[in-house]
């Protein structure tokens, strides 16, 4: 009997986390709409945005271009829990934090060393098809910028 339950128990975790990841409305790939969006001149442009299950976390790549035109790559991988994560592939940060407001909207940070280089929220449309991206750039200089993003889910 006790085979049973931890078969059936083992089974349910399983479909609980699977729900989990079903039901978050980030997870998907989102291509840049451009003509929706208005982003800050020399701002770099984050082309596809993918967000993705890895075990109990979510791993989000960017791929897209620098202010200077060339291609860029990155990669996070974290939880939705306002503490910081690495990043890899981008020069510009060295962590990223994401915290789930509601079902539907995010905040995040962007950090090179303990500096915030980058703040902002996201938010996906109530039928999942539109994520709208709201940042506060501030450069090397201290100068503050602001973007939207506007993303289709693929």
């Amino acid at each position: 009997m006790k085979v049973k339950e931890c078969v059936l128990t083992i089974a349910m975790c399983f479909i609980a986390s699977a729900g989990c990841f079903a039901s978050n409305p980030e997870i998907g790939t989102w291509k840049l709409n451009e003509s929706k969006s208005k982003l800050a001149a020399g701002m770099p442009k984050n082309h596809t945005v993918v967000y993705e299950e890895a075990g109990d976390s979510v791993k989000v790549t960017i791929d897209g271009t620098s202010a200077d035109g060339t291609p860029t790559h990155n990669e996070w991988t974290g939880k939705f829990d306002g503490k910081d994560y690495p990043v890899t592939g981008d020069p510009t940060s060295d962590t990223r934090s994401y915290k789930k407001v509601n079902d539907h909207t995010l905040t995040f940070a962007v950090k090179k060393g303990d500096k915030v280089t980058i703040s902002g929220s996201i938010a996906v449309s109530a039928d999942g098809k539109t994520r709208t991206v709201t940042t506060t750039n501030t450069d090397a200089q201290g100068k503050k910028s602001k973007s939207t993003g506007v993303y289709d889910k693929q």
